[in-house]
């Protein structure tokens, strides 16, 4: 997957956080259903044990009552694509030098 569709689909998944986050009351019981599901979709998007990681704190985020601000996906985008001292192709794939 190319690294702006990546991009685009992190911020919608952290949009997605901020919308369980709007919603007073509701929107923290919201939490119990999102907090399994973004963590496996940041699995799906980043692979290794940087995304598996990633997936912990992103459930831990989503599952503590007032993180939902934080926006885990999109850190995780940044952490791999601008970041990270490890060279990746498009395909996510490490360019050795």
């Amino acid at each position: 997957m190319n690294k702006y569709k990546k991009l685009a689909l992190s911020i919608l998944f952290d949009a997605i956080g901020y919308i369980t986050f709007l919603i007073p009351g509701i929107g923290e019981f919201g939490d119990i259903f999102w907090a399994p599901v973004s963590a496996w979709l940041m699995t799906k998007l980043y692979k290794g044990n940087s995304g598996k990681i990633a997936a912990g704190i992103s459930f831990v985020e989503e599952a503590l009552p007032g993180t939902d601000v934080i926006p885990t996906f999109t850190l995780m985008w940044l952490y791999t694509y601008v970041f990270s001292s490890e060279k990746k192709s498009e395909d996510g794939i490490i360019d050795i030098d």
